[in-house]
């Protein structure tokens, strides 16, 4: 049963080309071998990984706590890059108290996930300002609605000038998100493939995320095209992991999509 599994699942992969197709598009990616195992991977953020936590037994959230914007502390001028008291203060800023409540993160815990703070373009009437003010965008995910929320701070006068929302769209993955999908997939059955070979590779169980360095695709459905279960991905954030062993070899999980938004793992067809 165990070499079944793995020739459709686990595979563990050393040194090769492989060609990565969803049913929907066909991304073409080089996975090393164990040169390089000590670089860090992660998703379209560049972040690494780490464990992610599970919601309780119970299945109660803790109360959230919204901290009131911090001083403006170091700050940045033109077009630098944001410094990390800018990129702290536009986060607080952008979360209010209403919109923490009311939103879900990748863990099903209150507050919407971060994706990410990107200093924000001019306006076309500041192009040529040197005293233009700085701003930053900075983005959410919302797991309660699929929903990618962002909002634009004025760092200057410390408040939201502008929010946008959009649904059917799928920004790349958090180090948060890879892990928690990590963490899906080795709890599902599924995932006995990925274990057999991590314990191949190793010589010991596979229990946690923070064992895998972890790269991440996201999955957009072409209904019809996949098993029903997948139909939803794209309004659903569903994703396809391509964990690798640290210092050692990538195993092939290609074939399985994880949707984070239903907390559920599918075997693609073929």
């Amino acid at each position: 049963m165990r070499t079944t599994v793995r020739r459709h699942l686990g595979k563990v992969v050393a040194g090769t080309a492989i060609a990565v197709a969803s049913t929907a598009v066909m991304v073409a990616i080089t996975l090393p071998g164990t040169a390089g195992a000590d670089d860090k991977t992660g998703g379209g953020t560049g972040q690494g990984t780490g464990q992610a936590a599970a919601a309780g037994d119970s299945g109660a959230v803790p109360p959230g706590v919204v901290q009131a914007a911090p001083d403006e502390g170091e700050k940045g001028k033109g077009s630098d890059p944001l410094t990390d008291d800018e990129m702290k203060r536009a986060e607080q800023v952008a979360l209010s108290r209403q919109a923490f409540n009311a939103a879900q993160n990748v863990e099903g815990g209150r507050g919407p996930q971060r994706l990410g703070v990107e200093l924000a373009e001019p306006d076309a009437d500041e192009l040529d300002d040197p005293d233009a003010p700085r701003r930053a965008d900075v983005t959410f995910y919302d797991y309660k609605t699929d929903t990618v929320v962002t909002r634009t701070v004025n760092l200057d006068t410390g408040k939201v000038e502008n929010t946008g929302t959009q649904r059917g769209v799928q920004p790349p993955l958090s180090a948060d998100e890879q892990n928690e999908a990590a963490r899906v997939l080795i709890a599902d059955p599924l995932g006995a493939g990925l274990k057999a070979d991590y314990k191949d590779a190793t010589g010991k169980e596979l229990t946690s995320p923070d064992q895998l360095e972890l790269s991440s695709m996201i999955y957009h459905s072409v209904p019809g095209a996949q098993p029903a279960a997948l139909d939803t991905c794209g309004e659903h954030r569903c994703v396809r992991l391509l964990p690798k062993v640290k210092n050692g070899p990538w195993i092939d999980a290609r074939s399985l999509v994880i949707d984070l938004s239903a907390g559920k793992v599918t075997k693609l067809n073929g």
